[in-house]
């Protein structure tokens, strides 16, 4: 069974270049705009092994409180925090959270997600 991906992005253009570069590489995704559609989609749904997030996202929560709320509630889902405009400071992203500056390479993309171990 593929590894299912849920990339989280306002932005429709990095959205889609995001999903294409995964599907492309074998993950299985799904998308979502924004945290509140995230949520919607993590409590209906079993099968979401990542969760790959932006951080400034419009909504009732961004990025890093949808990665803690993740790790809190779906422990086993491995999250990938993405930005343009932010870099966290340690401590800020769930323990096991990985931080990706935007613009995301597909190169450094692809060698991050092969760090993961819940995705091995």
């Amino acid at each position: 069974m593929p590894t299912r991906v849920l990339v989280v992005e306002d932005d429709g253009l990095i959205r889609l270049d995001l999903a294409d570069t995964l599907s492309e590489a074998g993950y299985d995704v799904v998308e979502a705009a924004n945290a509140d559609q995230a949520l919607a989609i993590l409590q209906q749904r079993s099968d979401i092994n990542m969760l790959l997030t932006d951080i400034d996202m419009p909504g009732s929560m961004n990025g890093i409180q949808l990665a803690a709320l993740t790790a809190e509630r779906w422990p086993d889902c491995a999250i990938v925090v993405i930005s343009g405009r932010y870099t966290p400071v340690k401590g800020v992203l769930p323990s096991g959270a990985r931080f990706i500056a935007k613009p995301v390479s597909e190169k450094l993309l692809h060698s991050v997600l092969s760090q993961i171990p819940e995705l091995s």
